[in-house]
């Protein structure tokens, strides 16, 4: 993690990171996640601790995009109030079962429904690339009290390894970002820390299978597909790559945080 308080500056590429042809192409890409909450939260991975800290001194948050709970369950401690919202009321049944503590409501990252300078922070994971990011940086300027923070996450298929490429593109993978992007954050909020790490996830072949099944791609696919994409995996894995079924296979990831301040 990079300690340096002073701000930095940068210039964020649209080539770092997922792209859409339009708004509209976006926003209907993005509704692919009303459905899949259950493989969603069974196969995707949980974040590095390291993630959590960046807000660390924070007393209230808000999780924007929150989907089944992946980032918020590392967020709770004693003492903090926690606030977490996303779209799909597929996500969030899981997340209310899973933390039923915790205030839970639909909304978006570009209108959460929260009240002026409620929270410490505003906190987003695996989500930023399906928003509108000047709208969402104008939000979370309003809901985030004076010495608040903005933190935005993700987890990356760490694809400098070939197998992990090729995967990605069999799975069609689209949250994909470049190794060491930067996302667009509107002002007033100014990039101070960052937090960039590799690490491996104990999965099997049927888990790889399963990951497929949580991509927009394959959420908004036909049958016929879905079938080929199956089909494609199937050969890559257990006959390019030689796995047997439920053997352990260390799948690279890599995790980028952002912490911005006013």
């Amino acid at each position: 993690m990079d300690t340096h308080p002073e701000p930095r500056h940068f210039t964020p590429s649209g080539k770092e990171s997922p792209g859409f042809a339009s708004a509209a192409a976006r926003v209907y890409t993005a509704g692919a996640f009303t459905s899949g909450s259950d493989d969603y939260d069974d196969v995707r991975p949980t974040y590095p601790d390291k993630v959590a800290e960046l807000v660390g001194s924070a007393h209230s948050l808000i999780d924007v995009g929150a989907g089944t709970g992946k980032l918020t369950s590392t967020l709770i401690k004693p003492g903090r109030e926690i606030f977490a919202l996303d779209p799909s009321q597929n996500m969030l049944k899981v997340l209310r079962a899973r933390h039923p503590d915790t205030l839970v409501w639909r909304a978006t990252a570009e209108a959460t429904g929260l009240a002026d300078d409620t929270v410490d922070a505003y906190v987003s994971a695996q989500t930023w690339h399906w928003v509108d990011t000047a709208a969402a940086s104008a939000e979370a300027d309003r809901v985030v009290a004076d010495g608040g923070s903005l933190m935005l996450c993700w987890n990356t298929l760490d694809v400098s390894h070939p197998w992990v490429l090729r995967l990605s593109r069999i799975s069609h993978s689209g949250d994909v970002h470049r190794e060491g992007f930067y996302p667009a954050v509107s002002a007033p909020w100014t990039l101070i820390d960052e937090l960039r790490m590799r690490w491996f996830q104990p999965v099997t072949p049927e888990h790889l299978f399963a990951l497929a099944r949580t991509r927009s791609y394959w959420l908004r696919a036909s049958d016929t597909t879905r079938a080929k994409v199956t089909e494609n995996l199937r050969w890559y894995l257990y006959e390019r790559l030689g796995f047997d079924e439920g053997q352990p296979i260390p799948l690279p990831y890599r995790t980028d945080a952002f912490l911005y301040r006013r």
